[in-house]
């Protein structure tokens, strides 16, 4: 990565400086290397010599002074360093640096774009996690594509990543599933007095119904489960139903792309005495007290606004406390770091947690977990909203859209706004196939380089492998250095993704970068009378193409070769 190459120049440039005892610091600051706002300002910039200025009693631009005699050209890295207001270093790469870099992304293959950042280090990202109750909404599609993504993000930038879905198969909703099936066995409509008063409506409450009666087996993830057909045993009702929505939810997620290495059921938490083992340690520990008849968890000891209840009166637990035990569990099983991407609506969970996890007193640091939320999902189609699924009933499913607008543009524009802004996904944009559609946009690009190849094949050409350096110098233009420019950020991108949990920055790289193509495109000739800048071009695009299909990858959204 440049970036990199830069940050290795500056920390030599400062030895070097110690060295001939032009500067004393023996604490060297961390080397930062940024983007400087305008390309008029270089391609990179640094504030070392600002964080260094008052150790050694110089002005900043002494400092910068020093450091630029030390770095000289950088080996031909750099064309020119300047300084900048009160001390900034900015950088200009050399072309011939710069074009070099093509060899580095060939080098790369589908890899060109992975780092080592993470160290092989662990982590595990929690997402989805749907309560098995009906099919995926549009909030659990957008959090599956953000979940998703990260996944593979964080992948890409060098962690060892397990990814978890965690089913809330207990409490109060779970039974009122299982008696809406249960009314719909006995024949029972919406409408009769004999309904559940929080019954489940859609649709697919029938057709568990039918396929309950009918004694159908299904195989739902790790679970196995044969239906008895009895519509008086509520027992098997519930165990189907729930294995039933977790089949349709894993076919859901296998039709978006999206896999999953660990389920985990929050009934196994009661089951193998997880629950009471931590509700009995933070009693033991004295971080409880009873109160009307419950027993409640000093949260305030931890940073919460009020203490919280853990078991209620009626001896059921509150759901916060099987989230701890839950989250104890992920710490035994080794996971130092772990990453919960949930809907925002699930933030007033995360003080309670993590006070409960601080409470059990077994070395958990205070920020453990980490949290991605993400805002709602609004859906519109001919400028109005769309609230209901003729399947769902009273909501849009995630497979309603996959089934309207394909998995590509689904998982794009779920992922194209920061996960806490609120999104508005216009049916009618990603079914367009125009510019104004930014998945078309970027995937267009792809297409249009491959015809070009095709085009340039009929006539003789093709893109040289491993060509000569001397033969990259002829890829000067302006257009051709801000192509270059881009692929070379993609290591970079994908780093400040993984490092501050947001996707969206990766459509907006592919956006760029589909841009700067269609920019060269429109203003340079590619196939032409000289044959040596055409078999260069073809180079430079070839390098395009696979940067494009190694970021889509990464989004999990295909590069087609036609449109």
């Amino acid at each position: 990565m440049m970036r990199n190459r830069i940050a290795e120049l500056v920390q030599s440039s400062l030895h070097a400086a110690l060295s001939a005892q032009e500067l004393c610091t023996t604490q060297l600051p961390a080397v930062i290397i940024g983007t400087p706002a305008s390309p008029e300002h270089g391609d990179f910039s640094c504030n070392i010599a600002m964080q260094m200025a008052k150790g050694e009693r110089k002005a900043p631009r002494q400092v910068a002074e020093i450091l630029i005699r030390h770095l000289g050209n950088g080996n031909g890295l750099l064309a020119k360093t300047e300084i900048a207001g009160p001390g900034f270093i900015n950088f200009f790469v050399s072309a011939g640096a710069w074009q070099a870099t093509l060899l580095e992304v060939e080098s790369g293959g589908a890899a060109f774009g992975r780092t080592s950042s993470g160290g092989g280090k662990k982590v595990q990202v929690e997402f989805v996690s749907a309560n098995p109750t009906g099919p995926l909404h549009i909030g659990h599609g957008r959090g599956a594509a953000i979940g998703d993504t990260l996944c593979r993000i964080l992948d890409a930038s060098g962690w060892d990543v397990t990814r978890e879905f965690y089913y809330n198969d207990a409490g109060a909703q779970i039974s009122n599933l299982a008696l809406s099936v249960q009314s719909r066995c006995l024949g029972i409509e919406p409408d009769d007095t004999r309904w559940p008063a929080d019954g489940y409506q859609g649709e697919y409450i029938k057709d568990v119904a039918r396929a309950y009666l009918a004694r159908e087996t299904v195989e739902a993830s790790d679970q196995h489960t044969v239906a008895s057909g009895d519509p008086n045993d509520l027992d098997a009702i519930r165990g189907f139903a729930v294995a039933w929505l977790r089949r349709e939810q894993d076919l859901d997620l296998a039709a978006f792309d999206v896999r999953f290495d660990v389920y985990t059921l929050e009934s196994g938490l009661y089951t193998e005495g997880r629950v009471e083992a931590v509700v009995g340690k933070l009693i033991a520990n004295g971080h409880t007290y009873e109160q009307d008849g419950a027993l409640w968890l000093k949260t305030t000891d931890f940073g919460d606004d009020k203490d919280r209840v853990m078991r209620k009166a009626d001896g059921g637990y509150t759901y916060f406390v099987p989230d701890v035990a839950y989250h104890q569990a992920k710490w035994e099983r080794g996971f130092t770091r772990v990453i919960n991407e949930q809907g925002a609506d699930h933030h007033s969970t995360i003080t309670r947690v993590r006070a409960g996890l601080q409470a059990l007193d077994i070395g958990i640091p205070k920020g453990w977990p980490e949290y991605v939320l993400h805002q709602m999902v609004t859906v519109m189609r001919g400028g109005e909203e769309v609230k209901i699924s003729k399947r769902a009933g009273s909501y849009v499913t995630l497979r309603d859209l996959i089934d309207e607008v394909g998995r590509d543009a689904t998982r794009f524009f779920f992922i194209m706004r920061k996960p806490d802004a609120q999104l508005v996904f216009d049916i009618d944009l990603a079914k367009q196939q125009t510019n104004e559609n930014p998945v078309y946009y970027v995937q267009y690009a792809h297409a249009r380089i491959c015809s070009i190849f095709e085009n340039a094949a009929e006539k003789g050409f093709r893109a040289p492998e491993n060509p000569a350096v001397s033969d990259l110098a002829l890829l000067t233009t302006t257009e051709e250095l801000q192509l270059i420019k881009m692929m070379n950020a993609l290591p970079d991108t994908i780093d400040d993704c993984a490092v501050h949990f947001e996707p969206h920055r990766l459509t907006y790289y592919l956006t760029e970068l589909a841009s700067c193509f269609h920019s060269f495109y429109n203003k340079n000739r590619v196939i032409s009378d000289d044959a040596v800048l055409t078999t260069a071009r073809l180079y430079l695009l070839k390098r395009t193409a696979q940067t494009l299909r190694n970021a889509l990858a990464i989004l999990g959204i295909s590069a087609p070769e036609r449109m």
